[in-house]
């Protein structure tokens, strides 16, 4: 059967075997979502697709930021904590300046929008540093992005610390300072920034999804049958199960919403969609596929290919390295701004903490790896990812009578994603490495015997 949809299509046969190995991690968090949801005993499902979705909401975009390195060659960006420092940054400069002189001057979407200014030139100078040493240290780009992180932490803890107020001087009685005059309060107040960006337009969930499963079955039937290949002669279409698949599921979720449009079931509950962040994010994909398909995309995926044969091709390769790391800084600065109008409260000391961890993991659960990653993934991570997040107590609970072990669990998965998936990626690369090795046995023979 493999072989026949292989002679049709054109394309190489599914291997069930391989497909299970490349995608286990994501198989191994379905099964544990289909288990939370089953054991869960006092979770909703209005309620769970509301904290799903706000999760949703406030952290795609800072895992969309992870592509381009990933591409690149730079592998798993941690370094991606030094833009969301970026960001908490430019936060606290606006929330001062609003507090101190007039917040509706600097509030709402204005300030959201300042808050946007201000972060691009700090990401950019920030990302521009950290590319320079990704360059200094090629081949080690993932531990030094942790060591990044870990510094541009202990620099920030330092200037909201001890700067502020003792070198930079402000208002002892401004409510965001601390008592004695130096360093920032352990959380501030996003005051009428808090929403600014959901609130503009919002529809139901139950129509937006029934909307947004339409969209993605018409684009599928569109790039099936009639989309026209690439310049290059490449297809796009999918092999005849993908699409099989893919038009069933979401034909399934269609009817599915329709059904509970119509009977007024509890997901109309759930919290309405703010059509203009997901607008944003849209935005966003639409720009990561259109500068894939540009000159400076290609250059990045030859780097992630291979950096001696591009720069062999004249690439310059430090300094596409260089620019893929800007742009995933500044669209990390600019996610994390995001995420904040999202939670309402800066927590000044930890906000950014876990972003690096809980991004790169949720990437990975969506299917991709150190050297391929893309928005499909990243979705799909995102979801199984936070709805983890949400069962892990309830799990916790069901099973063993405690919550908090599910607490636990959250941290376990976490650190364990990533492990997993960088050890499947060594002993992929290892096994790749094996396969070529008598290839090129057999080819040295040759020219022997020639």
């Amino acid at each position: 059967m493999n072989n026949w949809i292989a002679k049709v299509t054109g394309q190489p046969s599914f291997d069930l075997k391989t497909w299970i190995l490349d995608h286990i991690v994501t198989i191994l968090f379905w099964a544990f979502i289909i288990l939370g949801l089953l054991t869960a005993q006092n979770l909703t499902m209005d309620g769970f697709f509301t904290e799903l979705c706000n999760r949703f909401y406030r952290n795609i975009f800072l895992i969309l930021s992870l592509i381009i390195p990933v591409v690149a060659g730079l592998g798993l960006n941690f370094g991606i904590v030094v833009g969301a420092i970026a960001g908490q940054l430019a936060v606290i400069a606006v929330r001062y300046w609003g507090i101190a002189a007039n917040e509706q001057s600097f509030g709402g979407l204005t300030g959201f929008l300042l808050m946007i200014l201000i972060s691009l030139p700090i990401a950019v100078l920030i990302g521009w540093l950290t590319g320079t040493l990704y360059n200094k240290t090629k081949g080690q780009e993932m531990i030094a992005s942790l060591i990044v992180g870990y510094f541009g932490n202990g620099v920030y803890q330092f200037i909201v610390l001890f700067v502020i107020g003792a070198v930079i001087p402000v208002a002892l009685s401004h409510p965001m300072i601390l008592y004695d005059g130096v360093g920032i309060r352990m959380s501030v107040d996003m005051g009428s920034v808090t929403y600014s960006l959901d609130k503009i337009l919002q529809i139901p969930f139950v129509p937006f999804m029934i909307g947004a499963s339409a969209v993605i079955l018409l684009f599928l039937l569109w790039n099936q049958f009639l989309r026209k290949p690439k310049a290059d002669g490449r297809s796009t279409r999918l092999n005849i199960l993908a699409f099989a698949v893919y038009t069933l599921l979401c034909v399934a979720v269609m009817v599915y919403f329709v059904i509970q449009l119509v009977t007024g079931s509890v997901l109309n509950k759930v919290r309405d969609v703010p059509v203009v962040l997901m607008l944003v994010v849209a935005v966003l994909a639409v720009f990561i596929r259109w500068i894939m398909n540009t000159k400076l995309g290609q250059d990045f995926r030859s780097c992630g290919m291979n950096q001696n044969i591009a720069e062999a091709n004249g690439i310059n390769v430090n300094r596409t390295r260089v620019i893929a790391t800007i742009i995933s800084t500044v669209l990390a600065a600019w996610g994390m701004v995001i995420y904040l109008q999202n939670m309402g409260t800066l927590n000044t000391y930890t906000a950014h903490n876990n972003v690096g961890y809980f991004s790169v993991a949720a990437i990975l659960v969506g299917g991709a790896s150190v050297d391929k990653a893309t928005i499909g993934q990243s979705i799909t991570g995102c979801l199984l990812f936070h709805a983890m997040f949400i069962l892990s107590p309830e799990i916790g609970k069901a099973l063993f009578g405690q919550a908090a072990l599910g607490e636990y669990f959250r941290t376990f998965m976490v650190y364990g994603v990533i492990g997993l998936s960088l050890g499947l990626y060594v002993w992929r690369a290892n096994k790749r490495a094996q396969l070529k090795m008598p290839e090129e046995a057999a080819s040295d023979q040759t020219v022997i015997a020639g």
